[in-house]
């Protein structure tokens, strides 16, 4: 697959590169156009957004449009050497700088300005991305200042950060910030098939909606494999046919199970929200449920509220560091009601 695809002139411009195609972001894009067309990049950006909305992606998508001599904007040929060794992340002037054991490093930092020292090995320009900015800790911040400020010729930085995380005031006032936002719910289910085609549609929806537009959070619950967890909750709650010493058995195991997920619990909940606002909805008005939802027919309206405030509750003793499997144990024998 070639780093650009081609389309009539005036229709939307799709960016792609190694197969993969950018999806949203269609500020940033504007923004990166407009600068390469006057020839006035930045010197040093900063890409910052959600994890998984695609920060990676556009900066290799950059770095093959900025040393490609027939791009089109942002979008590289995809068939001359340079693109090819980029769609590849094979390109010898493409640097990845990432966080080791959770923090960007001084050392790491002195290794990329020895880097940058030298000109490049083939390309116009040589361009470095440095992942979760946040995560550099001061001293390694101050290392990096004077480069960030006046790089070498050739060279051009790219650094991304999370948008909810905070990035020290020396580093924002020496790039220009390029923002990145949540996909829409199309967008994140077109990625999460993308990546994994494995994940069925039913499941790449909820991901979705559960991941408020990251895709690459939607792929990382998928390997936690918490989806089918909470199907497996969602059997136990509307089962009707087991006595109460049954279902009591199976609630104290199945509590303590969901209390082992820790810190991954919330995302659990957050399954079960959706799963009884889906409930709601068809209760209220069926002609709008699509999925044949696996729905108790004995609930009222007012038991979906009450479940959803039992959700509610538990995430709130969860913030209060209650015990995580009394909380657990509550809110199933609440949801069975």
């Amino acid at each position: 697959m070639s780093a650009e695809k081609q389309i009539p002139e005036g229709e939307e411009e799709l960016l792609f590169i190694g197969g993969k195609q950018l999806l949203g972001q269609k500020q940033a894009v504007g923004l990166l156009t407009k600068s390469m067309a006057s020839g006035r990049l930045a010197h040093a950006y900063l890409f910052r957004g959600p994890d998984g909305v695609g920060k990676q992606l556009l900066a290799r998508i950059l770095a093959a449009a900025v040393n490609c001599g027939q791009a089109k904007g942002m979008a590289a040929c995809g068939k001359c050497s340079s693109c090819k060794k980029f769609a590849l992340s094979a390109h010898p002037d493409f640097e990845i700088v990432s966080p080791e054991k959770g923090a960007i490093k001084i050392s790491q930092v002195r290794e990329l300005i020895k880097k940058l020292s030298f000109a490049p090995y083939e390309a116009k320009m040589r361009v470095v991305l440095i992942e979760d900015i946040h995560t550099m800790r001061q001293e390694a911040a101050n290392s990096l200042l004077k480069t960030l400020e006046e790089p070498p010729a050739d060279n051009l930085l790219i650094l991304t950060a999370d948008s909810s995380r905070t990035v020290l005031q020396t580093i924002l006032s020496r790039c220009q910030t390029i923002p990145l936002y949540p996909l829409n719910a199309e967008e994140s289910v077109e990625v999460i098939l993308r990546e994994n085609s494995e994940i069925g549609p039913k499941v790449a929806k909820t991901l979705a909606r559960l991941s408020e537009g990251s895709p690459g959070r939607a792929l990382l619950l998928h390997q936690q494999e918490i989806v089918p967890f909470c199907e497996k909750v969602v059997g136990l709650i509307c089962d009707r046919e087991k006595t109460a010493d049954q279902y009591a058995g199976l609630v104290l195991q199945t509590a303590e199970q969901m209390a082992e997920l820790k810190e991954d619990l919330p995302v659990l909940f957050g399954l079960l929200r959706l799963f009884f606002r889906d409930g709601l909805v068809h209760h209220c008005s069926p002609e709008l449920d699509g999925e044949g939802g696996k729905y108790r027919k004995d609930w009222n309206s007012d038991d979906y509220f009450v479940k959803l405030q039992a959700i509610d509750r538990a995430e709130k003793e969860l913030g209060r560091n209650c015990n995580r499997l009394l909380v657990c144990e509550i809110l199933l024998f609440t949801l069975q009601k």
